[in-house]
Order: structure tokens, then sequence, then C-alpha cells
């Protein structure tokens, strides 16, 4: 009886210490500002408790995806789909060779070679409007010539890079 106690108490505690641990959240600029340091000023900074709940809440959420050091925000926008072909042997290799082209060029604009049988694709950005992405596609026009007739805007699902 008194094992079992001890290990119902154990487990116990372990998850209650793991479920503090998991609740925690990094500090807010309130708590960064309020921080005291020696050899500098203090900063009181008065607020309502709703303010300090909302402040960094965008960064935490049922759309927000952590990648590393970077955070995403995921919500319905804009690509570019430069190709889309079904041609099992070479749509694989040509939407990969149009999306190392496109690198080359443009190489701070994310790309995605994505296969939803039976189609290869490749689409370009994350943009938060229609005209955003219109913009990117006329500059891949104006770049590629040659991949402009299959080029056009589709709705997805993208990631907004949040600093």
């Amino acid at each position: 009886m008194k094992s079992f106690f001890a290990t119902f108490c154990l487990l116990f505690f372990s998850s209650s210490w793991a479920l503090g641990q998991s609740a925690t959240r990094p500090n807010t600029i309130f708590d960064e500002l309020s921080k005291e340091e020696t050899g500098k000023g203090t900063v009181y900074v008065h607020q309502s408790d709703d303010i300090r709940a909302m402040v960094g809440a965008h960064k935490y959420g049922e759309n927000v995806e952590q990648n590393g050091e970077e955070t995403f925000l995921k919500i319905q926008g804009y690509r570019t789909q430069v190709f889309s072909g079904n041609n099992q042997r070479k749509s694989k290799e040509e939407a990969f060779r149009k999306e190392k082209e496109i690198k080359e060029l443009f190489p701070d604009v994310p790309t995605y070679v994505t296969y939803n049988a039976p189609f290869w694709r490749l689409r370009v950005g994350d943009f938060r409007s229609h005209e955003e992405a219109y913009q990117m596609m006329r500059q891949l026009m104006d770049a590629f010539p040659g991949f402009a007739k299959e080029m056009y805007i589709v709705k997805e699902e993208v990631k907004i890079p949040l600093y």
C-alpha cells in the first residue's frame, strides 16, 4: 500500500511539473522592459492585465508554426503557380529544374514543389493579397518568358513570417 501511494505521489507531482513547464510562455515586451539590471535605469510599465495578455498573442495560437527560430502565421493567401504537369517521367524533373532557375534569380522567395497525384506543381511565394502574388507573377513572366503561358495565381494556405 505504501509503495502504491509513493508511486501515485511521484506520478502526480511529475505530471504537475510537466504541465507547469509546458504552460510557460516567453517573456513579453513588458517583462523585458521591467527587468532590473545593474547599471541601467528602471522602467515601470502600467497597463491592464487584458492588454498584457493580448501583447504577443499572435505568436502563440493554433495557426502559428515555429520552425527553429522563425515563427510563421498560417493563413489563406496566394501563390503564383509556375508549373503543373502530369507526365510521370518528365514533370518531376521539369518542376525541380524550373524551381532551381527561379531560386537563382529570386533567392529570397520561397518555392514549393508538390505532388498531388497525378500532378507535379511548382508554386512560388507566400502572399497575403492577390495583388502581391500578381506582382510576383509579372516579375517571373519578365524574367522567364518561356514559363509565362502556364503562370496564374492560386489561393492556398501560406506561411507569413512573424517578426
